[in-house]
């Protein structure tokens, strides 16, 4: 999954359930892996005290279901979003920009370094991940698509990830954003998890 530079994220229909589930396809449709959402029964427990429980979504590689990643919501009061590589090592943390009318958020890799921006209208699953420096664009998410599974693009819930070429080589960065893609869509969407993230014109 993680070799490649454009994915295609497609939520399923919930249905009877209602913890989110997404398929990962390549640039032909093909099912690549997929993303589930899950909440432990302690958590959910805490959560009726404390409020909203921690969350988590599993990224997992097909045909074997292999663990590639996980995003975690957790904090009672100050909430937080990171990524886990498999091993369980934290290798991301997604920060709301609070303070800026513009919204989005600011990425810090497991040791607190900055390592990238999102700018662009985060709700409508129209942004960009851009380096520090604010200019040098790693990848985007769009509804945007004219690729070959372009059929595929008739649900509101469908998006691409692409990666920039630059980044081809960097499991951690295709992590972080093919992660924020899911996690803006349901994790930090929800409770107070995206405050700060509006909606704003910047690409």
């Amino acid at each position: 999954m993680l070799e490649l530079n454009t994915l295609i994220v497609k939520q399923k229909a919930k249905l009877l359930s209602s913890r989110a589930s997404f398929e990962i396809l390549d640039e032909s449709g093909k099912l690549v892996g997929t993303a589930e959402q899950s909440t432990t029964a302690l958590a959910k427990l805490v959560g009726m005290v404390l409020g909203p429980p921690a969350t988590k979504i599993e990224f997992r590689e097909k045909p074997d279901d292999s663990l590639v990643f996980t995003v975690r919501r957790g904090g009672t009061i100050f909430k937080k979003v990171e990524v886990l590589d498999a091993q369980g090592t934290v290798i991301g943390l997604y920060k709301a920009k609070r303070f800026s009318l513009a919204g989005g958020f600011q990425v810090y890799d497991g040791g607190g370094k900055h390592v990238a921006e999102i700018r662009g209208k985060m709700l409508k699953s129209e942004y960009t991940f851009f380096q520090p420096d604010g200019k040098t664009e790693m990848g985007k998410v769009s509804k945007k698509w004219a690729g070959m599974a372009k059929e595929l693009f008739t649900s509101a819930d469908t998006y691409a990830v692409q990666i920039e070429p630059a980044f081809e080589d960097d499991p951690k960065a295709k992590m972080l954003i093919l992660g924020a893609a899911v996690a803006i869509d349901s994790l930090m969407s929800t409770s107070g998890g995206a405050s700060g993230g509006g909606e704003s014109d910047d690409e």
